[in-house]
């Protein structure tokens, strides 16, 4: 069994957790030229490297732990499909959420593995993967002495903390849209803390965040969801358009994923990073 390569890491302070796909933390990897084409491996016999994008600051999905290694849920589900897939090779590079996708569209990774939520607007611009390996649902978070929100409707004129690029950011800005009262929307990408901090404090009123996710950014219970879900997904690796070694790896990935889920792998994961098992709701 093959051994994945190493990426350089430097600790960096926690990005701001509570989006979809909504959190990141400085470059730490070596750069490193992707999409090395499948086709030219597959005839020379040779493993095809491929550039893995995350990030450091989602505690429990992808982060540093106190030893400074690379882990969490996504982390080690990659680490996994790569154990089962022995003709490629996985290198996991972090860098700031935001600038994930983008890095993808030019080609300095060959797929975002970031727990991010599949809607219309990305969809348009980027191939998801077909097997799904968490399913979650976004609701408005508040303080836990604030019993004046319980939808968006309540937000409006409000501060409400996001990071850009997010699903969650999506699901204010589509609002705001569709209204012509708005929603103060604040992008950020500060620490865990400092997201649980503007919120207690009244700096900001509200975020989003997947279900899962209060638990793990508040241990502390200071915060909590209210409201109906603002929009349930699936969640899938992300990886380029029209581009045919993408779908390849696309359709490999797919393959390793149905047999962790069926040997009961990738629910035992959900279960030690996340808490309990969020994989059950996946589309079949």
């Amino acid at each position: 069994m093959k051994k994945m390569k190493k990426s350089l890491l430097i600790p960096a302070s926690l990005a701001l957790v509570l989006v979809a796909a909504g959190c990141g933390s400085s470059n730490k990897s070596e750069s490193t030229s992707a999409a090395v084409s499948t086709d030219a491996a597959a005839s020379t016999g040779k493993v095809t490297k491929i550039v893995v994008g995350t990030g450091t600051g989602f505690p429990q999905v992808c982060f540093l732990d106190e030893n400074g290694k690379l882990t969490g849920f996504d982390v080690e589900l990659v680490r996994e499909v790569d154990k089962r897939l022995p003709e490629y090779e996985f290198d996991l590079q972090t860098m700031e959420f935001s600038n994930l996708l983008l890095s993808l569209e030019t080609k300095k990774i060959d797929f975002v593995a970031h727990e991010m939520e599949k809607n219309p607007e990305r969809e348009e611009k980027y191939l998801f993967n077909s097997e799904p390996y968490a399913h979650w649902r976004n609701k408005i978070i508040v303080a836990k002495d604030n019993n004046a929100v319980n939808s968006l409707d309540d937000l409006v004129g409000k501060k409400v903390l996001t990071s850009a690029t997010s699903a969650e950011a999506q699901i204010l800005e589509n609002y705001n849209k569709d209204h012509d009262k708005k929603i103060d929307i604040v992008y950020s990408s500060g620490t865990t803390n400092d997201t649980v901090a503007q919120i207690t404090s009244g700096r900001v009123d509200a975020t989003i965040g997947a279900d899962f996710t209060h638990k793990l950014i508040d241990p502390q219970n200071k915060l909590k969801t209210v409201g109906d879900g603002l929009s349930e997904a699936d969640i899938l690796f992300v990886f380029r358009k029209d581009d045919p070694d993408s779908k390849k790896l696309s359709d490999a990935i797919d393959g390793a994923l149905k047999e962790i889920k069926a040997d009961g792998t990738l629910g035992k994961l959900s279960e030690q990073w996340l808490g309990e098992d969020f994989t059950s709701d996946t589309a079949k």
